[in-house]
């Protein structure tokens, strides 16, 4: 077999990357995932979409798949399940507060109408909270959440209707080089000549990056979710609700609520059962901001992975050491919602055309060069 360019996969970032270089017109686009697609991070994730970051390329990026999501149904031909209900930071110390303000400026001046609240409009948005401790609220009306398998299985959709062929339940078990070139994939399906590999293999990328002597330091990192029974009368235009201080966040799934947020005992691994151990650090962030959310019972949940760098910012870009290697990873919780967007970049990498944003402080090459570049606003 032989192709253009191997993806290697299935998730939100590498099925965005086979649709934009298909769409391209690049012949022969190979997308190989040991899975089904969407079975790795992408199908856990929450599905928040948003804006609202601390670094300029995250919300440049951010921006630019928000509105890739709007045209999703119109150009890829799929409901995602969009709802535009906005995200809405609580913040609860003078720190967090001048951070999110500086992050407001710098969003304002990109286009992004964020804006701070006062403790009172933020109850109004999102009633099940209590206001004690609040100091102000970060909100940006253009942010929500979506269904990310239905972003995932469109853009496979639509890069097979471009020519693009996507093998599942094929694993890739080696990257052949000639000096530092690149001259095939070795799979379980067989070797699949080409030239130039794009990893987005998410909490795996390592392992991949090795195969190719390349480091990408992306640590996997157990993340689970909670889903509640029916909660009568939430609004319509609920948004996306997170308690910076806690983590602690909320959104509508259905008749009820998906809830998680982070577990800082959790060491990083590739183990996906869920556990209650998280439980007692949970309740606690419910009874100090939502005490409401502590009558409702579980329903169901669901473990995943996040696919963490040291400075929880992604790494974009293309190895130095080989020629043509590629990868999108290390998103650390906020790939989903920059898939639309890395898509193109890598697109115009590949295609050696320069990208609608400079990416290159993203490069993995910059924590040896020690200029790590941290991204506050994580969840």
């Amino acid at each position: 077999m032989q192709a253009q360019a191997v993806v290697i996969g299935g998730g939100v970032m590498g099925t965005s990357i086979a649709y934009h270089l298909a769409a391209a017109g690049v012949r022969d686009v190979v997308l190989v995932e040991r899975d089904e697609l969407a079975s790795g991070s992408t199908s856990k994730a929450a599905g928040g979409v948003r804006a609202q970051f601390s670094d300029e390329l995250n919300v440049q990026l951010g921006a630019r798949s928000l509105a890739a999501f709007g045209r999703f149904r119109e150009e890829i031909g799929y409901d995602i399940g969009l709802h535009r209900v906005g995200y809405l930071f609580l913040l609860s110390t003078p720190e967090d507060v001048a951070s999110f303000e500086a992050g407001v400026r710098l969003q304002n001046a990109l286009g992004v109408p964020s804006r701070l609240l006062t403790p009172k409009e933020a109850r109004k948005l999102s009633p099940l909270i209590r206001t004690e401790g609040l100091l102000a609220a970060a909100y940006s009306p253009d942010d929500g959440h979506c269904t990310p398998e239905a972003v995932v299985h469109g853009y496979a959709s639509a890069a097979r209707a471009l020519g693009a062929r996507v093998l599942r339940h094929t694993e890739v078990t080696g990257i052949e080089l000639h000096g530092d070139r690149i001259t095939a994939v070795s799979t379980t399906l067989g070797r699949i000549a080409t030239d130039t590999v794009i990893c987005a293999a998410g909490p795996w990328s390592r392992a991949v990056g090795r195969m190719a002597g390349v480091d990408l330091p992306v640590e996997p990192l157990r993340r689970q979710i909670a889903v509640t029974e029916p909660v009568p009368g939430l609004p319509p235009g609920l948004p996306m609700t997170i308690d910076f201080s806690t983590t602690l966040y909320f959104h509508r799934e259905g008749p009820g609520l998906l809830l998680g947020m982070s577990d800082p005992d959790e060491r990083p691994g590739f183990a996906t059962d869920t556990h209650d151990r998280w439980i007692p650090r949970l309740a606690a962030a419910m009874e100090h901001r939502a005490p409401a959310l502590l009558d409702l019972r579980r329903t169901g949940g669901w473990a995943g992975l996040y696919e963490v760098t040291p400075d929880h910012n992604a790494l974009i870009g293309e190895a130095t050491s080989v020629s043509r290697f590629l990868y999108a990873t290390g998103f650390s919780g906020h790939g989903f919602l920059q898939g639309p967007a890395v898509g193109e970049v890598v697109r115009d990498l590949v295609l050696g055309r320069v990208p609608f944003v400079d990416v290159s402080p993203l490069n993995a090459g910059r924590f040896a060069a020690d200029a790590p570049r941290p991204e506050a606003n994580c969840v």
